[in-house]
């Protein structure tokens, strides 16, 4: 199954309008976000340098010592392109430090605390410039778990939250980001040689025909295996929706008692 294509002029005109209003609303002219060198951070760059004026927006750096210096170039060829203001934080002191205590702590923890890291640097960075954070998350990712909750999933406000990654493919070719950024294998930059795809198990252009089959077209199992998607891709992507249904909720308050 594939996914038609989006108007991408008409959704790029769309988020560009949303993005101002949504600045007047909260009183900002100011944008600032993350640039990893991938394509979401791209994409969101792009849409709110021609929202609010490349004047207007902060692209941060932020490295940590196993990044691969293809990351920093990537991003500061976008920096370039898009005439954004910028500058470089790394963070390899810092978790490096903390670390020093947690040598047993596996990757994924490490990766935790290196996306909450850089999101405690945007925030402290958004009061110094009196930014609001503009989000880089997509919907694949949110469907799927694939995120950091209070770390690359925290934001202001994200112009792209509600497109799959594919679709941010396409928006990102619209917008005439570098070849290298389109097609380049998505990835965190975690570690060396991460990329999401070998992690997830799953490859973004099978599941996200498969995320609008069971979440937009509310098909059954059955009526999934017969639309062609594989048992262990199906299965695999349920049991990623299901464990991780819990981050795309707001923390649950208790209520005042009776």
């Amino acid at each position: 199954m594939k996914l038609p294509a989006i108007d991408t002029a008409r959704t790029i005109e769309h988020l560009t309008g949303w993005l101002r209003a949504r600045f007047a609303d909260a009183g900002f002219t100011q944008a600032l976000l993350g640039l990893s060198g991938g394509i979401d951070s791209s994409v969101s760059a792009a849409l709110a340098a021609r929202a609010l004026g490349p004047e207007n927006v902060w692209g941060i750096l932020m490295p940590y010592r196993t990044s691969t210096p293809e990351s920093v170039e990537d991003a500061t060829a976008l920096v370039e392109m898009l005439g954004i203001h910028s500058f470089t934080e790394d963070i390899s002191p810092q978790i490096d430090l903390y670390f020093e205590d947690h040598a047993d702590a596996d990757p994924l923890r490490r990766g935790n605390k290196m996306a909450r890291e850089r999101m405690t640097i945007l925030y402290d960075h958004s009061k110094r410039l009196s930014a609001l954070v503009v989000g880089t998350g997509n919907r694949t990712e949110a469907l799927l778990g694939y995120t950091t909750m209070f770390g690359d999933n925290a934001c202001a406000l994200n112009p792209i939250g509600e497109f799959l990654k594919t679709e941010i493919r396409q928006l990102g070719a619209a917008l005439n980001l570098p070849e290298r950024i389109l097609t380049k294998p998505p990835s965190a930059d975690l570690w060396a040689g991460q990329t999401d795809e070998e992690e997830l198990g799953l490859t973004y252009d099978e599941v996200d025909p498969l995320l609008v089959a069971m979440f937009d077209q509310d098909k059954s199992r059955r009526e999934l295996i017969a639309a062609g998607f594989a048992e262990a891709v199906i299965d695999r992507t349920a049991s990623l929706v299901l464990a991780n249904a819990w981050k795309r909720k707001p923390p649950p308050v208790a209520p005042r008692a009776e």
